[in-house]
């Protein structure tokens, strides 16, 4: 049964997020249509894609010519993690057939922290929670496409630049340790190597990898975790 009530809180709950999605939505917009999609298919993939990295990365990606192989690559690894934020709601909150595929559907980072943080848990809150940034995310992408239509080339404004740099400030925050400064410096290195060899496509896709790579290998154990295991491992 949909509880309205839970609906409309989960709606209010993603408001404050509607500042920072809404420049991701205008910036993927014009920067897909200076990659050379149409107003109407720059419009589908917000609301069939709907994920603000993937889009973004797609459109960079399209613009240097990337190959649909290199496409579906990067999307899977964008979006892998939002199987694990789907298992996590699904312990959570009990989902029928056709509830778990809608909320699957709209499921976003910022719907399933709201969701996880709030004291309601229902499938009514984590919905509306999840259209409200639906709403947000389309009426942006579509404010975008006007936008680029009154620029006659989109990439004399260093557009180009946009996807750089918008996924330049999603990992500063991130870097919480040496740890993280030392791979994300590692992987920047590679990038800027690979650049250089093949296509920026491939050299994306090196520097993930053996940037992934460098960090496990830097990652200390965290020896009181294990000690704890083994303690209950004896106990057992």
């Amino acid at each position: 049964m949909m509880s309205w009530h839970d609906f409309t809180r989960g709606f209010r709950a993603l408001l404050p997020l509607w500042l920072g999605a809404a420049p991701f939505a205008l910036a993927y917009a014009v920067t897909a249509r200076a990659a050379g999609l149409s107003s109407a298919e720059t419009q589908l993939m917000s609301l069939t894609v709907f994920s603000a990295g993937v889009q973004l990365s797609t459109a960079g990606l399209l613009g240097a010519g990337a190959s649909s192989p290199t496409l579906l690559l990067v999307t899977f690894v964008l979006t892998v993690h939002q199987l694990l934020l789907g298992v996590s709601l699904g312990r959570l909150i009990p989902l029928s057939g056709g509830k778990r595929w809608l909320a699957a559907y709209f499921l976003t980072d910022g719907a399933y922290g709201v969701t996880i943080a709030s004291s309601t848990r229902t499938f009514s809150f984590l919905l509306g929670a999840e259209l409200s940034m639906f709403v947000i995310w389309n009426v942006c992408t579509w404010l975008g496409v006007v936008l680029g239509q009154q620029l006659s080339d989109p990439k004399r404004l260093g557009i180009d630049f946009v996807v750089p740099l918008t996924f330049l400030a999603l990992l500063i925050p991130l870097i919480r340790s040496r740890t993280d400064l030392l791979t994300a410096l590692w992987a920047g290195l590679i990038a800027l190597v690979a650049g250089r060899l093949w296509p920026s496509s491939i050299a994306v896709l090196i520097a993930a990898v053996l940037g992934s790579l460098g960090g496990a290998c830097w990652t200390r154990p965290d020896t009181a975790a294990l000690e704890a295991m083994r303690s209950e491992e004896d106990a057992s």
